[in-house]
This record gives C-alpha cells, structure tokens and sequence, in this order.
C-alpha cells in the first residue's frame, strides 16, 4: 500500500494523463466484453430478454407481470450446441475461416512485399504509383464491396460485360463454394494489399543502404541480397502486419456477408457472419451469439500466444 502511494504521489500526473483512456477502454471495451461473456452462459434471447410482459388496458394504462421465462443462467449449454453442431455449422464456419484467413494473409504479404520493392526503387511517376495503390485502402470496405457486388454481378456487371463482348458466356460467380470463396478473397486481397505495401515499404526504407552495398560487393546476386538483406531487415515489420493482418482478416465480416451473402447455401459463411446470423436473424438468440464472440476470442487470444512464443524461440524481440 505505501508503495503505491510512492507511486501515485511521484508519478500523479502521469496517472492523470493515463486516467481518462482507461475510463473510455471501460466503458467502451470491458464492459461490453464481461457482459458478453456473462451473456454466453445464458439463454438470452429476443423474447426472454425483458424482465416483464406489460399489456396496455382499456383506460389507457398499462399492466406489467414478471416474465415466466425470463432469460436465466444455462452454463455451458451454448457452446456445447456451437461445439457439437447441434445448433448452426461451427465447424464448416470455422474450416472456411481459416482458408479465408490463411489465402488473403499470404497474398497481401506476397503481394505486398513485391509491390514495396517495386516502389523502392527509383523510377519515374513512383509517388503517383504510391498513391493510385493505396486508394483500396482509403475507400470504407462496405463501399468496395458493393462496387465488387455489382462487378461480380451476372447480368450486369462489368467482367461478365467484357466476357460477352468477346463472345463468351456469362459467368455466375456465386453458383458454387469454390468460386464464390475465390470472388471474395480477391476482394479482400485488393483491399488488404495497400496495408501491406506501406507498411513492408517502410520497413525497407529503415533497412541501411550499406548492407545492399556491401553484398553487391561480396559477389551475391540480386535474389540472394533479398534473401539475405531484405527479408531478415524486414522481419520486426513482418512479425507485426502478419499478426495485425491475421486478426482483421479473421474477423472480416463485411466483404463476405456484402459480397457473397454467405452463400451459395452457407458455403462461404466464416464465424463472424455465423455470430451475426444467430444474433440479428431469425429468432434472435443473443447468448447463443455471444457464446459465438467468446470462442472467436479465444482462437485470436491463443493463436497470438502460439505466435508470440514461436517469435521468442527464433529469438525475436516482441
């Protein structure tokens, strides 16, 4: 106790500084969060939610009686369904989640990483070309997935239009699984790219110029300097985009629930289009979705920690 008084008297305004974000991560984070989580044990739904059914009378007035099933305390029932299947496609959810996540995490690093040392050479135009490939990125994503929406349309849009004018037949590109899962990963892949590009660019501009000198010197080729240069001076930059990129590809929910809709049949559906469909669809099982977010964090929570240890054992600093 008399050390955290030390602490405060020596070091009051830093806590002062500190003080109002904690209030706003709070009420705008942990609470949401423990009440979800709490939210998961139950059997809260949109018709047990209230705590009275009230009823107006003749004269004007209302009367209210406590409701008899009221939402209450169910345990783990909630995951056992998600779990077990016994309520909605958990598993098919989550193998199409981790083919989502894995295909567009390597190909905006791929992709990426080849556009970065595009643009970190010297060539004309380069701060036009910086500027046209971020543009993805600066446009909101519910916007790119309408213009792709329409783009993938059958009848209308414009690839099936180009494939007509050379005599070929439209293309329905949500008729199967596969294409459909194609279509929305090369959505996400030209929004997700631009992150990738600015960030690796960055990095290859902290790498110093002496050690591209002093391997040209050596004798090694170009490929081997990329291999032995570049890449190991981008790896801090790698470790964090690839971490950062993961977490937002997993929860992605706006290029598959716009642009696929989930479909042909569910086909394309990842967790968070499962979380949104058994929270605001239907007979709105609240817990049901909570116990949905709950699991979606805790697959992100663990596979950061796996992450986190691999980089400690390569002996990277995080």
């Amino acid at each position: 106790m008399n050390r955290v008084r030390a602490l405060w008297s020596k070091h009051w305004y830093a806590w002062a500084f500190v003080a109002p974000v904690v209030i706003v991560l709070a009420v705008l984070v942990f609470y949401p969060l423990v009440q979800g989580i709490w939210q998961s044990f139950t059997n809260l739904t949109e018709a047990n939610q209230a705590a009275q059914i009230c009823e107006r009378t003749l004269g004007g007035g209302q009367t209210c009686v406590p409701n008899p099933d009221q939402a209450r305390f169910v345990g783990l029932q909630n995951y056992v369904d998600l779990l077990t299947g016994r309520v909605g496609e958990f598993w098919h959810q989550l193998t199409i989640t981790l083919i989502w996540t894995a295909s567009c995490v390597f190909l905006h690093y791929t992709l990426g990483l080849g556009l970065a040392v595009l643009l970190h050479r010297e060539m004309r135009f380069r701060s036009i070309y910086r500027v046209l490939l971020i543009l993805p990125w600066a446009v909101p994503a519910f916007v790119s997935a309408f213009a792709w929406k329409f783009i993938y349309d059958r009848d209308a849009g414009v690839i099936n239009a180009v494939i007509r004018a050379f005599g070929g037949q439209s293309i329905d590109f949500f008729d199967s699984v596969p294409k459909a899962l194609a279509a929305v990963i090369a959505v996400n892949v030209w929004l997700g790219v631009p992150f990738m590009m600015v960030a690796l660019l960055g990095g290859l501009q902290s790498i110093p110029g002496e050690l591209y000198e002093a391997a040209e010197m050596d004798g090694a080729s170009p490929w081997q300097r990329f291999v032995n240069v570049t890449l190991p001076g981008l790896r801090p930059v790698s470790n964090s985009v690839i971490l950062l990129g993961t977490i937002w590809t997993f929860n992605m929910f706006p290029i598959i629930f716009l642009v696929s809709r989930g479909g042909p049949a569910g086909g394309t559906e990842i967790l968070v289009t499962g979380a949104y469909r058994a929270a605001f669809e239907g007979i709105r099982n609240y817990g049901f979705a909570a116990a949905y977010g709950v699991v979606i964090l805790s697959i992100l929570v663990l596979y950061s920690m796996v992450y986190k240890r691999v980089l400690s054992r390569q002996g990277e600093v995080w």
